[in-house]
């Protein structure tokens, strides 16, 4: 892969191209167009830099450890959103036991975070599953499958000896590119 530089008006972006013959990466100057592909690989997404300044926006749970921890259930960041590791927990602080709810529960709730943010399902790029047993994938892939089926995010399913609460069977997390 050939690693490069886009510098626009106020702003630095990195990019990764894949190789192509006689093709090569370089800086923009200011001024210069803020739109370019990498070069011979037209299915990347397009780098966009109109020296616009990206301004961040944060949603919150209310979870009481966003102050002491010092973290947020979503941030946006220009297009970017990036949802926190997100638990099944109910609004009056319970927890169901059983994983295919607790997955639902999860992307109920991250899902809404992308949304107060200004994005969609469509929208969403990656996402992560953290689980504290193998005998979860099956239940929990098919929720994942429910909610994205159809839009096909890359996908990471990982086990973890466990997790904050030991009545979660599973923890999710999302990266979405909201359009503007």
């Amino acid at each position: 892969m050939v690693r490069g530089h886009l510098a626009g008006v106020g702003a630095a972006r990195s990019i990764v191209c894949r190789p192509h013959p006689g093709g090569r990466v370089r800086s923009l100057t200011p001024g210069e167009v803020r739109e370019q592909r990498c070069p011979g690989d037209e299915s990347l997404p397009r780098v966009l830099d109109g020296g616009m300044k990206h301004e961040r926006s944060r949603a919150s749970s209310g979870s009481p450890y966003e102050n002491t921890v010092g973290f947020s259930r979503a941030l946006r960041h220009g297009r970017h959103v990036a949802v926190s590791g997100t638990a099944p927990i109910w609004p009056d602080g319970h927890v169901v036991l059983d994983a295919t709810a607790q997955a639902r529960r999860c992307w109920e709730i991250a899902l809404a975070a992308l949304a107060e943010l200004g994005g969609r399902p469509e929208d969403v790029v990656r996402t992560r599953h953290y689980l504290t047993s193998v005998d979860d994938v099956e239940a929990v892939s098919g929720v994942h499958g429910e909610y994205f089926g159809s839009i096909r995010p890359a996908s990471t399913i990982v086990i973890v000896s466990g997790l904050v609460d030991p009545r979660w069977k599973v923890e999710v997390e999302l990266d979405a590119f909201v359009e503007d």
